[in-house]
């Protein structure tokens, strides 16, 4: 167990130190995902920013979803196809417009610029990974030269078919029953975007 997210970054942090001096990024997945991040970055010396992934939440269960949305792609699953196209459709249309509020409170509305780096994605954990996909497939766009997934937590299942889409994944630890990310660390909460801000503050590209 993890004591919180910035002991969770600086495990992995000694994990991926093949990756400094790689001309490397670290993109985190706000707002939990962002302390992990920080750490890895200042262990790697390496540039640090976010990139934007949001769940397309169930409209009867929000702590579920259907898919997830990130900055130029879009991830659904079989859920997607037992709603309306019009729930579906209004949903996508509230998650884009929270992405481009976050990009512009984030990162001040730059885009990424990965072609030729190594990208490592973080989050605090990846409970059914559709955020973590459509992030992937954004950052495939940008032209990596590399895409590795960092997470603290997840199950067996989902960093199988995370495997499927990346060069690499690290993660410590690995769960054959996984509930909620929140059940790998001590002291777990949800972070403000203020407290995202100050992580930003120091290491942006």
């Amino acid at each position: 167990m993890f004591k919180n997210r910035e002991d969770a970054g600086r495990q992995l942090g000694k994990k991926l130190l093949k990756y400094k001096g790689k001309n490397t990024i670290i993109l985190a997945i706000p707002r939990g995902g962002v302390p992990v991040g920080y750490e890895i970055a200042k262990a790697l010396d390496s540039e640090f920013n976010v990139i934007i992934s949001r769940k397309l939440p169930l409209p009867d269960n929000p702590e579920a979803g259907f898919g997830a949305i990130s900055e130029e792609s879009m991830f659904l699953n079989q859920q997607a196809n037992y709603y309306p196209g019009k729930i579906r459709e209004r949903i996508i249309r509230e998650k884009k417009k929270e992405l481009t509020e976050l990009i512009e409170k984030f990162r001040g509305g730059k885009l990424l610029d990965l072609e030729g780096k190594v990208t490592i994605l973080v989050d605090d954990g990846l409970a059914m990974g559709s955020t973590m996909l459509a992030a992937i497939e954004t950052v495939k766009k940008k032209r990596a030269r590399k895409i590795v997934v960092a997470v603290p937590t997840a199950s067996y299942s989902v960093i199988r078919k995370i495997k499927r889409k990346v060069d690499e994944v690290v993660c410590i630890d690995k769960r054959r029953f996984f509930l909620a990310v929140a059940d790998a660390y001590e002291n777990w909460y949800d972070l403000t975007d203020e407290e995202v801000l100050k992580y930003l503050e120091n290491r942006r590209i």
